[in-house]
């Protein structure tokens, strides 16, 4: 870290000539870090001893998932020390962690290798809506477009919820942000850039990235005569920010998120990321250190029991399966972990027993991605085991050349555009990827994206309408046991078998990859149960 280590080189020198006086000046206290202290069932005292007897002390306790927030030495030894405790189960600096999965043509990082047209009926853009098409969306739209008692918890780098094609779905009361802005990492290096809020603390209405708005357009910009139309355009849009502008996530936060969806009585919620530093969680893998280890541990076991704290609690979970083109039942390298701060990365045998969380965490539903002719795009992570839907993400290479417009359209924050450079000084588009539509007196911006982050929201749009039709009155408004909307979406989707042969080649950019499918029909490592479908879901008998 560099502060610290110029500010040891000068204490040194202080110290040197401190030992010529009568008394050394004393030396400055060791500065404070706060971990995440994850202990066994009933443990709680027993893991608020170890972190005194390591010199630190309890902050809080959240006993619904039972951690503790400790604060204790920066200096190396600390975690260790608490782990080594039986009543320990894993210990996690409480710091920026994460990647959003998705393939822009220009934002922040995310998921590895992510990249970003006839009017028709429904809004303006409509006719761009390749995706809504293929699962019937267009259709379902008139019959079942869900109930604003419906509530769709996007946990992501957060929602413009002045867009005008989100605003009048948006639900400003109930969103809330559980980040704040770092203008730089712990080296020193620029992580969020400057703040925007005086406080660090954007409002719950802004999104910096641009990442999380395209989500919570797909899941539900409503029928209004502006732009596009939504999965499921009648429900309501809860922001539950839990990713930095820079694209990175803390683990905090992300449970924070989730507890939170649970407690207000959020039906469904999107979860297009991973939780980091480590793309692969293993909890004994032998080339990390204890404290690495550690802190994989604390995000294995402190994702689940919030997952399971709010499936409990009625909340349907989706998430997007990832970008690496990875067979995840037979993992075999992670090349990008950890991946932060920058530069910490080293190489990695893993395997089957290393997690992606939360796609890989017990009761997710994981989505991998589909271009336009409906086969599994090239970059879509898969696996038997692991995949549970597919869903339209977008394939810029399914048809040879490539082409922005066979990627997903959705909406995006005008502001972010022209930061990045993607519409000049007048508002004109630079580029087949941005689009602006001006309708009634309004204009906005829409971009083309792809990735399994894409997928995600149209199978949390179907969830949705499933909720709406079936859902009970219970906290806040419908529900539907998660359960029950799981096996409903299995039930609707469109089966779609492995391509003959399995081995699936790849061609793109003069090289070959290939991808092998296992499993039936019914249910294989490419498209899981199937292809989700709106119009099924809006149609099928309970």
């Amino acid at each position: 870290m560099r502060r610290v280590a110029s500010g040891l080189t000068v204490l040194a020198a202080v110290t040197a000539l401190g030992a010529c006086s009568p008394s050394a000046p004393p030396k400055p206290a060791v500065p404070q870090a706060e971990y995440l202290v994850f202990y066994d069932q009933g443990k709680q005292r027993e893991a608020e001893a170890a972190v005194e007897r390591a010199g630190g002390t309890t902050v809080s306790a959240e006993t619904r998932l039972g951690y503790l927030t400790a604060a204790g030495s920066g200096e190396a030894g600390f975690e260790e020390a608490v782990g080594a405790d039986r009543s320990v189960v894993g210990v996690s600096p409480d710091r920026r962690i994460g990647f959003a999965t998705a393939r822009p043509a220009t934002s922040a990082k995310r998921f590895p290798d992510e990249q970003s047209l006839t009017k028709s009926k429904g809004d303006p853009l409509s006719g761009r809506q390749w995706d809504m098409r293929m699962i019937g969306a267009d259709r379902a739209n008139a019959t079942a477009p869900g109930t604003k008692q419906v509530l769709v918890g996007v946990i992501d780098t957060g929602v413009d919820g002045k867009h005008p094609d989100i605003a009048p779905n948006f639900n400003r009361e109930l969103s809330r942000n559980f980040v704040t802005d770092r203008p730089k990492d712990e080296n020193g290096e620029t992580l969020d850039g400057p703040c925007e809020a005086k406080d660090c603390k954007d409002p719950v209405d802004v999104d910096d990235d641009g990442h999380g708005t395209h989500v919570a357009s797909t899941i539900a910009s409503p029928v209004n005569g502006i732009g596009i139309v939504g999965v499921a355009p009648g429900v309501q849009i809860v922001n539950l920010r839990a990713g930095q502008d820079s694209g990175f996530f803390f683990l905090k936060p992300s449970l924070d998120a989730l507890t939170y969806a649970a407690d207000i009585g959020v039906d469904v919620v999107n979860m297009s990321y991973f939780v980091d530093p480590w793309l692969f969680n293993c909890t004994a893998n032998k080339s990390d250190t204890e404290k690495q280890q550690l802190e994989q541990r604390a995000i294995i076991t402190g994702m689940q029991r919030a997952l399971d704290y709010a499936r409990q609690k009625g909340v349907t979970l989706i998430s997007a399966l990832g970008n690496g083109s990875t067979d995840l039942g037979h993992p075999k390298a992670d090349n990008q972990s950890p991946g932060y701060p920058k530069g910490d990365e080293k190489e990695r045998v893993v395997d089957n027993s290393c997690l992606n969380v939360p796609a890989e965490s017990n009761g997710v539903i994981s989505v991998s991605a589909v271009g336009p002719s409906g086969r599994k795009a090239m970059y879509s992570d898969y696996g038997e085991e692991q995949t549970d839907l597919a869903a339209p993400g977008g394939d810029v290479l399914d048809g040879g050349d490539a082409k922005a417009t066979r990627s997903i359209l959705a909406a995006a924050p005008e502001h972010v555009l022209r930061a990045a450079g993607r519409i000049d000084a007048s508002g004109r588009p630079k580029g087949s990827d941005v689009v602006k539509d001006c309708a009634r007196g309004i204009c906005s911006y829409y971009q083309y994206l792809e990735g399994t982050s894409m997928a995600s929201p149209h199978a949390a749009g179907v969830a949705a309408i499933l909720v709406s039709r079936f859902g009970k009155p219970a906290r806040g408004g419908f529900g539907l046991a998660p359960a029950t909307v799981e096996e409903l979406l299995y039930k609707t989707a469109t089966q779609k078998a492995c391509p003959s042969p399995r081995q699936y080649v790849y061609k793109a950019y003069g090289q070959n990859e290939t991808h092998a499918c296992e499993g039936g029909r019914s249910d294989n490592g490419f498209y899981g149960h199937g292809i989700v479908d709106a119009w099924k879901a809006a149609t099928v008998e309970p």
